[in-house]
């Protein structure tokens, strides 16, 4: 990850790492390595948004190796980074662009207000500097807002945007999507969705109702399935997987806001609950501020080493 980008992101996840580093702080001076103290770094990981899952792992490796031993702060920061690089390292692969599947078509879901109609932008613009040829689908059609930004993000990137009336059938408009890029030659085809979850059996037919359309066309496609979620809802984010994994096969995940959250642990709980992909991190409203997830990056700007 380049060094420019890591500092963006360990000034983005600063808030999270003062929560963390703080707690730390607070109860290793320098101290032994006791119960009461692993009681309190438990707590404080806990409070930090790790979730108690991740705790209780990081708490058994430090009670095997280090248990009894006088630690200081920093000490127990460097370790808890090599534990949380440890738990990220699964996950932290890059969505891979298959040129066997062309157009290579990407939906992307979550609930509304994650981030999604952007991080689809900032894609297509990766994607274009790539050399690649992008069409983007504005297929969250309820939302004018959401439409209107993607015509923006294609103005950007000159990519073509099919978008249609207001409420129109996102199903159809997926299906013209497919039509114009085998004709027009595109490589990756975006597919943006609605996330209105308040109705949940509603937005669960749209959603099969477009892959059953999509596989007309291909009967592979989609071939990503991308959850995009917001880290300032912490916890939160862990029910929005369950949920949508009920409804369409997840085969990733990207992590937006991560620079307003103080909640950034919840990447490391996510890592544990579910073992996903996570193929990128947004921490800015800039397409350069979306990039591939490096666990050793994020594991050290997380704890602040």
């Amino acid at each position: 990850m380049a060094l420019g980008f890591f500092n963006r992101l360990k000034a983005g996840l600063s808030r999270s790492t003062q929560k963390l580093s703080d707690g730390i702080t607070g109860a290793f001076t320098r101290r032994k390595l006791d119960d009461a103290a692993l009681e309190e770094l438990e707590e404080t990981l806990i409070a930090a948004d790790l979730g108690t899952e991740v705790a209780a792992r990081v708490i058994a490796a430090f009670r095997r190796t280090r248990f009894g031993r006088e630690v200081t702060d920093e000490e127990v920061k460097t370790a808890l980074a090599g534990e949380i690089a440890e738990i990220l390292a699964p996950v932290a692969r890059p969505l891979e662009i298959d040129p066997a599947h062309k157009p290579f078509v990407v939906l992307v879901v979550g609930v509304n207000g994650t981030g999604k109609t952007t991080t689809i932008g900032k894609l297509a613009q990766h994607y274009a500097e790539a050399g690649l040829r992008p069409m983007l689908v504005a297929g969250d059609t309820f939302r004018a807002a959401a439409v209107e930004q993607l015509q923006i993000w294609g103005q950007r990137t000159s990519a073509p945007v099919i978008a249609g009336a207001a409420n129109a059938d996102a199903a159809g408009l997926a299906f013209e999507a497919l039509t114009r890029a085998a004709a027009e030659g595109a490589d990756v085809v975006l597919i943006d969705t609605a996330g209105r979850l308040h109705n949940k059996s509603v937005l669960m037919e749209e959603l099969r109702k477009i892959i059953r359309v999509i596989r007309k066309h291909d009967p592979s496609a989609p071939h990503a399935t991308l959850l995009v979620l917001d880290a300032t809802t912490g916890q939160n984010a862990i029910q929005q997987v369950r949920v949508f994994k009920e409804m369409v096969d997840i085969t990733g995940l990207i992590v937006t806001k991560l620079d307003g959250s103080a909640r950034g642990g919840i990447v490391v709980a996510l890592a544990e609950a579910f073992g996903l992909p996570v193929h990128a991190v947004g921490v800015g409203e800039q397409a350069a501020d979306l990039r591939p997830f490096d666990a050793e990056d994020y594991a050290r700007g997380l704890v602040g080493t």
